[in-house]
């Protein structure tokens, strides 16, 4: 996980404020959406939240036990979200929440009607898609690893919810949460491609681009080859990657190489020079900047830090 991608904080309650110390709730409302903001300051089992209407979480310190859809409990902390539909009881754990090791996070409740009108507009105007039948939300993959651009979007729209105070406010939150909807789409299309791609290679051609790129990420690898892994011109087939997942097929190759570094480091052994190579970096300088840009520590930082 990159280092900024993780959320911003959220002002704490004061504790005199505090009316429970479970699951305290401060709430802000807007146009088409609720911003509410949990706090847990002492360990608790079997707390369960529920919305009218579909939720947004993620995590901001600490960690909680969540339980949903009748089954087994994961582990939920900063750096993820979970997307939860109208209705669906959140059972909830806090198995390390303290006084001095409080556990927050925030739910973004949005209106159907927000969520209905984002997504035909974006069906209208933007309708060739190639993982997903059309724009929406895929509640098969309701557990998310946050990505940048999804964690700069929430950012944003908290800042807007908690420290806004202009006329314009709802305005402005409208079109952070239309934003915000698109980047959540976004992101889940890029876990739909990490899990699928092997089995949809031979009939997707993002899916066979993201099986070409881990093959050969050793390989000098091209913008133009890729296209014509796709079977497309170039620029449509930029257009049509970036639309889809969010980010240049370029941005893709860079991180499937860090994700590898990221591996050979954590198995340890390796001189950094070697983690380079072996992740398909011909200038070591260029894997250091980048490595630390994604993660917020240089390679021999992180190296030594998990080997410890």
């Amino acid at each position: 996980m990159a280092q900024n991608d993780f959320i911003s904080g959220v002002p704490w309650r004061n504790p005199r404020d505090l009316k429970t110390l479970v699951e305290n709730r401060t709430t802000y409302t807007l146009d088409n959406c609720e911003l509410n903001i949990f706090e847990t300051h002492q360990q608790a089992d079997n707390v369960n939240l529920v919305f009218g209407d579909l939720v947004l979480t993620t995590m901001l310190r600490g960690k909680k036990v969540m339980h949903l859809f009748d089954k087994p409990g994961f582990e939920y902390v900063p750096g993820e979200s979970v997307i939860v539909p109208p209705g669906e009881v959140m059972n909830i754990d806090f198995p390390e929440a303290q006084w001095d090791n409080p556990t927050q996070c925030i739910a973004l409740s949005i209106s159907k009607e927000m969520i209905e009108n984002t997504f035909n507009m974006l069906n209208e105007r933007f309708s060739e898609r190639l993982l997903e039948q059309g724009w929406g939300l895929n509640l098969n993959y309701f557990h998310l690893s946050n990505s940048q651009d999804l964690t700069e979007i929430i950012n944003r729209f908290i800042r807007i919810g908690v420290k806004e105070r202009s006329r314009e406010k709802d305005l402005i939150a409208s079109l952070a949460l239309k934003e915000l909807l698109i980047r959540l789409s976004q992101t889940q299309a890029r876990e739909m491609l990490e899990n699928t791609y092997r089995q949809l290679a031979s009939g997707n051609r993002l899916a066979h681009v993201a099986e070409y790129v881990k093959n050969n990420i050793r390989e000098n690898i091209t913008l133009n080859r890729l296209a014509s892994e796709a079977c497309m011109s170039k620029a449509h087939f930029v257009r049509t990657f970036k639309n889809e997942l969010g980010m240049t097929p370029m941005d893709y190759v860079l991180k499937e190489r860090l994700k590898l570094a990221r591996k050979y480091l954590l198995i340890g052994g390796f001189q950094i020079q070697e983690v380079g190579l072996m992740a398909g970096f011909n200038s070591v300088t260029y894997f250091i900047r980048a490595f630390k840009q994604e993660f917020g520590v240089t390679p021999n930082g992180f190296k030594k830090v998990t080997n410890a």
